[in-house]
């Protein structure tokens, strides 16, 4: 197989390119020109939560390393066979903040909407790869249930769009959505919590820089990056873009094992971020969901990274160290110096 290059994938849509996706290991491997192995028992850890990675995201990677951050962050692993004590399928228990179809209401203020049930790319430590889409599918005849509960509670003055991933809607859909969550006088934000832009930039489109940016809302989008590796010039370009129009751009990763675990990799993330005008938000620790174990660091360890990279960047380009449990009032944030 002779992989497509960049200039071929720019010309595509991004839905294009979304059905052009990866979906078995041992293409994958084969893209990469890595010679395939494991392939059962990358077959039986895909079986519950299949794998899914677009091109554009693929040629990212370095060819021939099977050490690649980006790489192991999406490709299917014997280790996700293992279950250790302490990980669940449910790690946040989202299932007892599930008032109404497609909308989890945990935090004070602010209510999260399972916009799309789908990602563009499964990242393989996702705390949702377990989550009960089946009964959280949205769709249009959800929204109104949706929107007269918002409606009913004037303390939330924020919605975040969430899923799967929020900006698998198309944009004349989701301009809809957006317009009817704004109708709602004490709604002042809109957070978008997304992986598209990293792994399909075609997303960022002038059509939804010009909705959002034109919103009554205060609109956020936060982006999930883990490696600078991610951030090549086209992303780049399309967020300066984005924040030009007014969008107010975060990242926030998570600390992941063998991926981005040293102050080094997290003080370039936050450089690259920067000039690409983002702002490093959240760095979370991992999920104890089940299937993601090998990712994890001991806390410990974190804050020993993360006393590094406070000594190696401007303040603000340091993220917030957090940890999420179910049930705390907020993220925990954690510092070395407490």
């Amino acid at each position: 197989m002779i992989p497509h290059t960049d200039l071929q994938w720019q010309a595509l849509t991004w839905q294009q390119e979304l059905k052009e996706a990866i979906r078995c290991p041992i293409e994958l491997l084969s893209f990469l020109d890595l010679e395939p192995d494991q392939a059962e028992s990358r077959a039986l850890a895909s079986r519950d939560f299949p794998m899914l990675v677009p091109r554009p995201f693929a040629s990212k990677m370095k060819r021939g390393d099977r050490r690649d951050p980006l790489l192991l962050q999406v490709l299917p692993s014997p280790e996700e066979l293992c279950n250790p004590a302490g990980y669940t399928r449910d790690p946040l228990q989202e299932s007892l903040k599930n008032p109404v179809p497609g909308l989890i209401h945990k935090y004070h203020g602010r209510v999260l909407l399972i916009a799309a049930p789908g990602c563009a790319v499964n990242c393989r430590y996702c705390f949702r790869r377990h989550f009960e889409y089946s009964a959280n599918s949205p769709s249009q005849s959800h929204w109104p249930q949706t929107l007269d509960y918002i409606a009913a509670d004037s303390s939330i003055s924020e919605v975040i769009l969430s899923g799967g991933d929020p900006l698998l809607l198309n944009d004349s859909l989701l301009e809809e959505f957006i317009e009817r969550i704004s109708a709602i006088s004490h709604v002042r934000r809109l957070r978008i919590h997304t992986r598209l832009p990293v792994v399909l930039p075609a997303r960022l489109t002038l059509q939804l820089s010009n909705i959002l940016g034109q919103s009554r809302l205060q609109c956020v989008m936060v982006i999930h990056c883990n490696h600078a590796n991610e951030i090549d010039e086209n992303l780049a370009s399309s967020l300066k873009k984005f924040a030009a129009s007014g969008v107010t751009l975060l990242n926030q990763s998570v600390l992941l094992r063998g991926i981005n675990d040293s102050a080094e990799v997290l003080a370039t993330l936050s450089e690259t971020l920067f000039d690409a005008r983002v702002m490093p938000y959240y760095l979370h620790l991992l999920d104890h969901v089940s299937g993601a174990a090998h990712f994890d660091l001991p806390q410990s360890r974190a804050l020993e990274i993360y006393e590094e990279l406070l000594a190696k960047c401007s303040g603000y380009l340091v993220p917030r160290l957090v940890r999420e449990c179910p049930s705390t009032a907020s993220k925990i944030p954690l510092t070395p110096y407490t």
